[in-house]
């Protein structure tokens, strides 16, 4: 599996990289790239989008807000989390989830971290969920996309996401805060970047440099997420 790389280093949208992740699996089969946003709040294809999100604080304070065509919960994303992308031919969710937690919760065990995987497709260091992810089948293959929580602003998550109390209770919380714990909490002592580097050495062999041609492609399909009507979820 090779290391996707775009053309240039301009920082894109969330949602460029979810169609990036699409145009991937179309394209070229299989890769894996790592990227950071500015403050973006995700949700799964199915959730209402009302009940999920703050708006009114999310408008005030600039943060973007974006569907993705997998299911799961929602997320709060900025330059603290890191997102990946794990593009595979394979196909089945049960054997490309194991495929990959198996390996991503091996990388942070290699940094001296007790990763363990969930039932729930999450990792856990010290009991704290440090990663969540979320499976998107297409008919040429399977796309894995998640968080890895390195140094998240959870005061900024906390107030941007609005779970309903009957949600946390299921996980015995009382706050999205009480779940999750950043990594550099946890004695991880290297930055985002230094994280970004060994995931990428890990999963990949080798680079794939993408085109202008890639990169237009990657825009064309953009268009179907941020479409209002899609993102409001009344194009499902």
């Amino acid at each position: 599996m090779k290391h996707i790389v775009l053309p240039d280093s301009a920082g894109r949208p969330l949602s460029f990289y979810l169609a990036m992740e699409e145009h991937v699996a179309a394209a070229y089969g299989c890769g894996f790239f790592v990227w950071r946003v500015a403050p973006t709040v995700i949700i799964g294809r199915n959730q209402v989008l009302e009940t999920e999100v703050n708006l009114p604080f999310c408008m005030e304070h600039g943060i973007n807000i974006v569907r993705r065509k997998s299911g799961g919960g929602c997320v709060y994303a900025d330059m603290g989390n890191i997102m990946v992308s794990y593009i595979t031919s394979q196909k089945g969710v049960e054997t490309v989830f194991k495929s990959f937690l198996d390996q991503y919760a091996g990388v942070l065990q290699s940094l001296g971290l007790p990763a363990v995987c969930t039932a729930h497709n999450d990792i856990l260091v010290d009991g704290a969920k440090v990663s969540g992810n979320a499976f998107f089948s297409l008919p040429h293959g399977s796309i894995v996309h998640g968080t890895l929580l390195h140094s998240v602003d959870f005061d900024m998550l906390a107030k941007a996401i609005t779970p309903t109390g009957e949600k946390l209770a299921k996980h015995g919380i009382r706050s999205v805060r009480q779940r999750v714990a950043n990594l550099s909490e946890l004695g991880l002592e290297l930055s985002p970047e230094e994280l970004c580097d060994a995931l990428i050495k890990a999963f990949s062999r080798g680079e794939e440099l993408l085109g202008t041609a890639d990169v237009r492609a990657i825009e064309d399909i953009e268009k179907s997420y941020t479409e209002p009507s899609f993102i409001l979820g009344k194009a499902l």
